[in-house]
């Protein structure tokens, strides 16, 4: 498998977590110059902008980690991008989602609500 079927499955498992946790699912790797949104997913209150990072399980680096400052700053540019170019009443969120698998099957997901927001950036929603 390559990394980006790995990635897409990694994704694929999270919209499928989402939707039964009673999201619905708006989009899937939104795009602008510089920028990417794996999921865009509202749950009536919140317009959730999740970034999925699919690791091995003896991963060095853990899918949070690598979720820098740079990659959010990219995040939030994507989705205020998203926000101008779809007017919604929704709340915007930054949630991020770990899944690990183990090259045979998905073995866990961890999702953090709110894991960042748009402090530090010149970015308001």
């Amino acid at each position: 498998m390559t990394r980006s079927e790995i990635g897409k499955l990694g994704e694929d498992f999270v919209c499928a977590y989402l939707q039964k946790h009673g999201y619905t699912i708006i989009d899937r790797n939104y795009r602008i110059k510089g920028g990417e949104i794996d999921i865009i997913a509202a749950d009536g209150i919140y317009l959730a902008f999740v970034e999925v990072k699919t690791r091995k399980p003896d991963s060095l680096v853990s899918g949070y980690d690598a979720i820098n400052n740079r990659k959010k700053g990219l995040i939030i540019k994507t989705a205020a991008d998203y926000c101008c170019k779809h007017p919604h009443t929704l709340q915007p969120r930054f949630d991020t989602a770990q899944v690990i698998f183990d090259g045979q099957r998905i073995r866990s997901i961890d999702y953090i609500k709110n894991a960042f927001d748009t402090t530090g950036y010149k970015f308001i929603f």
